[in-house]
């Protein structure tokens, strides 16, 4: 074959030379490594090695090249170039272009609760890896760890679940997990998955200031429900005999009341208020408030509610 125009000299070019590039197919963590060369074993010498016609190394007595561990980063067109000796002449080559692309060898973990990331305080709650590693490479297995912000519950096992038998309010926080294949050369991280455990609320005091007996009509009454315990915002509702007077969001929690004013005999009767955030609901014991008489007050204070605590 003649070189005579500039299509058939690149073909007589790149003839002398080929890269060789393994492993093939090549996945995340795998060692890629490159060997250029010549044609009927010609020694070669001044070799480089390109990947997107970038200069990765230079091998003056042609050294196989090792770029280390890859990543799907290390995808790219790959070549090598360099000199030919044959007999006394000494020529300059360039091998074809080599297309590598690096496989996913798993994508990153994905961290789930069941039943659910907001659990009920002393509910069970299992923390599960969903992922799976690419089907040529099913033998090697994946190790797992999992995490709560920058402590370790779990260190490199090939169980893929944690499992906390009975969540409390300590349990909240912030969760993710870490997969490796065996013999390492790839981690991967899940993104975080936020635990928030719900603590029940406990039954609510109601307090009547002033005394609830023996008031006239003109006082002001404040109508104060307060549970002791329980997850925030904690929703408070106030009701005479029954039936609802209003009620009012505690967002940080603490406590809620409620003002009015005594207007008339039909006021008196058996006030309650309720707790409720998003697992339970409770009660308050009742307290009557009786109405005897009328009491002059002349600066009468805004009916409403105001919240209090923090």
């Amino acid at each position: 074959m003649t070189c005579s125009s500039r299509v058939t000299l690149f073909l007589c070019l790149t003839a002398w030379l080929s890269l060789q590039v393994w492993p093939d197919p090549v996945f995340e963590g795998d060692v890629l490594t490159q060997q250029c060369q010549g044609r009927r074993n010609a020694a070669l010498s001044q070799v480089k090695f390109h990947r997107d016609r970038k200069l990765l190394r230079f091998s003056k007595d042609n050294q196989p090249l090792s770029t280390g561990t890859a990543t799907v980063k290390s995808s790219g067109r790959y070549s090598c170039a360099g000199q030919v000796t044959s007999g006394r002449h000494v020529n300059k080559w360039a091998s074809g272009t080599v297309m590598v692309q690096v496989q996913e060898l798993f994508p990153p973990p994905v961290l789930s609760a069941i039943p659910s990331h907001e659990p009920r305080e002393g509910s069970p709650v299992t923390l599960k890896y969903q992922m799976k590693l690419h089907p040529k490479r099913l033998a090697s297995g994946l190790l797992l760890s999992f995490h709560k912000e920058d402590h370790t519950l779990q260190d490199r096992g090939l169980h893929p679940e944690l499992c906390i038998p009975a969540a409390q309010e300590g349990d909240s926080g912030r969760y993710w997990c870490e997969a490796a294949p065996e013999g390492g050369g790839v981690q991967k991280q899940s993104p975080w998955l936020e635990i928030r455990v719900w603590a029940p609320v406990s039954s609510p005091l109601l307090t009547l200031r002033p005394r609830p007996t023996g008031l006239a009509v003109g006082y002001r009454v404040e109508l104060l429900c307060e549970a002791q315990r329980g997850s925030p915002p904690i929703l408070y509702s106030f009701y005479l005999s029954g039936e609802m007077l209003g009620n009012h969001m505690a967002l940080r929690g603490g406590a809620a009341s409620f003002l009015f004013l005594v207007k008339s005999e039909q006021d008196a009767g058996n006030y309650t208020c309720k707790a409720k955030n998003r697992v339970s609901e409770e009660t308050s014991k009742p307290e009557t408030l009786s109405v005897d008489g009328y009491h002059e007050q002349h600066n009468q204070p805004t009916e409403g509610f105001k919240a209090v605590g923090t």
